[in-house]
């Protein structure tokens, strides 16, 4: 911890812990995610790849804001340029124009352009499920007004009215009815829960052809024959499934898919808000599987997590101003020029620094730790990776009944911050998944360091450790 955070930390006056529990329990509403620990931890500062409470404790943090601090905590490149901007332009209504955002699409587009061959435009937001509901828009405006959508099982795009329809688990939906028209849901290639005796690239190849059928005959609901339409608009992917568990798909999978689409005139639209940004090695983890995809949706990361942006990149055809003109969305804050500016040196400091070789080599060195802890620890079902997305599937001692309760144990016995390594004390921060919420999703920074990995990997076997000896 450096001298000017232990200031900072010290600098900092207020209400005791007990008596802000006190007053979060009566004034604040529990309807977003923070109860899902009875007693969550309160953090007062952070640094690189952790978070620190009040004590000073620090608690490495292998979650990063769900994939959204991909460079660390307090990144000094990018915190000095939020700084810059609040000291120059830090508001400006959406209705005029700032440099940092006409620049910022630019590379976008470029990159995209170089990448896919395809010309496109892009479109900002301000959250994940703001840039999803304007694909919808523009999805819908494109395809003639078309509503019906197919997504994956296991898929999560976000909690809005409209995303949540194309998000596989009734929960979010059950309170609050549909608002349009629920997706079909299609099964996606997790190798690990599939059907014995078939290789990853056979299962994805069976997920593709069984897609595929829907299109066989008029009486499986999609496809009309004589007028060689289909009754769906597009496909929502997420290349690597987040909350789904971090599943990763074989390498064949979307390119055989994506032929499928194309042949019924149906769109891909790539949900990369989690997984982008070099979360997997690449700026898009499309990029991993050989399609060209007609949207792209992103976020979180783009900032660092620093201020919100997302936004959506997409063909030319889509979304040029003849047919997706002025007003077709609008939000008080898109493309808001403290997000634009610190997205746009994020893309500057991506082009300048090899962070694909750098996200590879620390992945495999994260992946053969934890497939080693896999050998040591019955409880760890399946381990997988793709960069420096990782999972380690919690299950019964038997390595393949998901086991939810002991997932949940791990969690909270990793906020105690009681693991002693080189005579300190350390907390452990990971995020649950998965289909039965008994995987633990590895995000850690992208700057994470050798010895964090190795740090990490010596907690992660202490709690299992714990966990087997319960």
């Amino acid at each position: 911890m450096t001298q000017a955070l232990k200031k900072n930390m010290s600098d900092t006056t207020g209400y005791a812990e007990e008596d802000l529990r006190a007053l979060e329990e009566k004034y604040c509403s529990y309807g977003d995610t923070v109860h899902y620990m009875e007693k969550p931890k309160f953090f007062s500062s952070c640094e690189g790849s952790y978070l620190y409470d009040a004590a000073g404790t620090p608690f490495l943090d292998l979650q990063m804001w769900y994939s959204a601090v991909n460079f660390g905590y307090r990144n000094p490149r990018l915190n000095a340029v939020a700084h810059r901007q609040l000291d120059t332009l830090p508001q400006v209504a959406s209705q005029y124009l700032h440099r940092e955002k006409v620049e910022l699409a630019a590379l976008i587009a470029q990159d995209a352009e170089r990448k896919f061959g395809l010309k496109g435009r892009v479109h900002f937001n301000v959250g994940g499920a703001q840039a999803i509901e304007d694909s919808l828009k523009l999805v819908r405006n494109y395809t003639g007004g078309k509503s019906l959508m197919f997504a994956f099982e296991g898929g999560y795009h976000g909690r809005t009215l409209g995303a949540s329809a194309i998000t596989s688990s009734y929960r979010y939906r059950r309170r609050f009815g549909h608002f349009g028209e629920r997706a079909q849901f299609i099964e996606f290639p997790y190798h690990f829960r599939g059907p014995k005796g078939m290789s990853k690239e056979e299962y994805g190849h069976y997920c593709v052809q069984k897609f595929a059928r829907l299109f066989e005959t008029e009486y499986n609901g999609v496809w009309d024959f004589k007028a060689k339409k289909a009754e769906y608009a597009a496909f929502y992917v997420e290349p690597i499934q987040g909350t789904g568990g971090y599943v990763i798909p074989p390498l064949n999978f979307f390119s055989e898919l994506k032929k499928v689409l194309d042949q019924y005139g149906i769109l891909m639209v790539v949900d990369e808000i989690q997984m982008g940004v070099y979360r997997t090695g690449k700026l898009w983890s499309i990029e991993h599987f050989g399609v060209k995809p007609d949207v792209i949706v992103f976020g979180k990361a783009i900032t660092n997590g620093l201020n919100p942006l997302s936004g959506l990149w997409a063909r030319e055809e889509m979304i040029n101003p003849t047919i997706f003109p002025p007003g077709s969305t609008h939000s008080t804050f898109a493309s808001n020029p403290m997000g634009t500016s610190v997205a746009l040196e994020t893309m500057k400091m991506l082009e300048e620094e090899d962070f694909e070789t750098q996200v590879a080599q620390k992945g495999a060195r994260f992946l053969d730790g934890i497939r080693e802890l896999q050998k040591k620890h019955k409880i760890i079902g399946d381990v997988d990776g793709l960069g420096l997305a990782l999972r380690i599937e919690v299950c019964k001692k038997d390595g393949f009944t998901p086991d939810k309760e002991m997932m949940d144990w791990i969690a909270e016995e990793g906020m105690k911050a009681d693991m002693v390594v080189n005579g300190k004390k350390h907390g452990l921060v990971l995020d649950i998944g998965g289909y039965y919420k008994n995987v633990i999703t590895l995000a850690p920074a992208l700057t994470i360091s050798n010895d964090e990995i190795d740090l990490a990997l010596r907690l992660l076997d202490e709690l299992f450790t714990r966990a087997e000896k319960r």
